[in-house]
């Protein structure tokens, strides 16, 4: 059964909807089939990987006139496209009753047919946000190297402890992405060392470095292996995508063993 991962801060600008395209694309190279959903209404991953608006959008989908209809972005590596209607699903889907799981019970004729579906959070913490929590398995935290970014860390970790207490009993954080990393500025390690002290291992050993062709792919509405295989970008990410597969082997194991 596949895995759900959000990646989610409600910071924006911190490469949160980068992580998820070469995530995902990631997890193709090493042979997964993956969806990724653009939950956020700024529609950026759609746009990013050079998606059109197909009929049915997660808009339509989370307003139940249909169910998801993912579009292929490239073997392997399918997509449901986000619009800027989606913006309103939330004060559409207030007075629904089991508002916050609809986006789960989308998610059930998938989970076998993929090894990973893959969402891009909006930044905020708000309704749209509670489904992606309330139907994973796992949340990552992409984290910009910067000192503002880690504004707010505190209350991504209360706002997951509450789901996870409250809604969705399996929910884990499955790590933390520092991202835009430059490991000759003094502020960037500082940052990293002061986010292991309060994330521990959570925090993953594969730091995505600032490069300029994790800027350049999606203007050529390319994840960066398409792009630039060669590129640092691509190294790290895959890197990262391989770090994230070894996490999960290590928890599927100690499941197991926590049944026997």
């Amino acid at each position: 059964m596949g895995k759900v991962i959000s990646l989610l801060n409600h910071k924006g600008g911190v490469g949160k909807t980068t992580s998820a395209i070469n995530i995902g694309a990631g997890l193709v190279e090493l042979g997964k089939r993956v969806l990724l959903i653009d939950l956020d209404p700024q529609a950026n991953l759609t746009l990013a990987l050079g998606v059109p608006r197909p009929p049915v959008t997660i808009y339509e989908a989370m307003r139940g006139e249909s169910g998801l209809q993912p579009v292929t972005a490239k073997e392997n590596l399918d997509v449901v496209a986000s619009t800027l209607d989606l913006s309103g699903a939330e004060m559409e889907l207030i007075n629904e009753a089991g508002r916050e799981f609809v986006l789960q019970e989308l998610f059930d004729p998938f989970l076998e047919e993929y090894d990973f579906i893959i969402i891009d959070c909006p930044p905020s913490l708000g309704l749209l946000t509670l489904n992606a929590l309330t139907s994973s398995d796992f949340v990552m935290i992409p984290l910009q190297t910067e000192f503002l970014a880690m504004q707010g860390l505190a209350k991504i970790k209360q706002v997951i402890q509450k789901v996870k207490f409250r809604l969705n009993k399996k929910l884990q954080i499955g790590g933390v992405i520092a991202t835009m990393y430059d490991s000759r500025k003094v502020l960037n390690r500082d940052v990293v060392e002061t986010i292991t002290k309060y994330f521990g291992n959570l925090v993953f050993e594969t730091k995505i470095r600032d490069t300029v062709a994790l800027a350049e792919a999606p203007a050529q509405r390319k994840d960066i292996f398409a792009y630039s295989p060669s590129s640092s970008g691509a190294k790290d990410y895959l890197n990262l995508s391989k770090e994230l597969l070894q996490r999960m082997e290590q928890f599927d194991q100690m499941m197991a063993e926590k049944k026997q």
